[in-house]
């Protein structure tokens, strides 16, 4: 799928995707800071993933990911637009994209993590979750580092 906006075209092609840029956004991240390039390159092959390209040259200036069994659930992780291109509402346009891609239809619910762009989401339908009593989490608070053996 492609969705123009001249000069600029978000694509799901995963042949497209600019793995440098993408890790490099993300290793600069508040959320994954530090994270393997390898890491990236397998999150990317097990999702639904957007890109962002700057016409002419198709340089990858955002992207977005929604992690997904393409039947009921889809988790959006990872949006980002790079901050020479900021502030002309691509992130907006990542996210209405990912949440129009025919693959993601019908889906009972999505969810995703912010810390800082909570406006954004709002606008697009979002809400905080509404019982947050039955939302649970199990988080590594250093995920990039070896966890440690099990005590004996």
């Amino acid at each position: 799928m492609e969705w123009p906006r001249p000069p600029y075209l978000v694509s799901d092609d995963p042949a497209r995707l600019q793995l440098d840029v993408v890790h490099a956004a993300l290793g600069r991240s508040y959320w994954a800071a530090g994270i393997p390039r390898e890491l990236v390159a397998r999150s990317l092959a097990h999702s639904l993933c957007l890109g962002l390209y700057r016409e002419p040259g198709a340089h990858q200036v955002g992207f977005a990911r929604a992690i997904s069994d393409r039947a009921t659930f889809a988790y959006v992780s990872d949006v980002f637009v790079l901050e020479a291109e900021r502030g002309q509402g691509h992130g907006r346009f990542l996210v209405e994209c990912l949440q129009a891609h025919p693959e993601l239809q019908g889906l009972r619910r999505w969810m995703l993590v912010t810390r800082d762009a909570q406006g954004l989401y709002e606008r697009l339908g979002w809400r905080v979750v509404a019982r947050p009593e039955e939302v649970m989490e199990r988080v590594r608070e250093d995920p990039y580092r070896p966890p440690a053996p099990p005590a004996r």
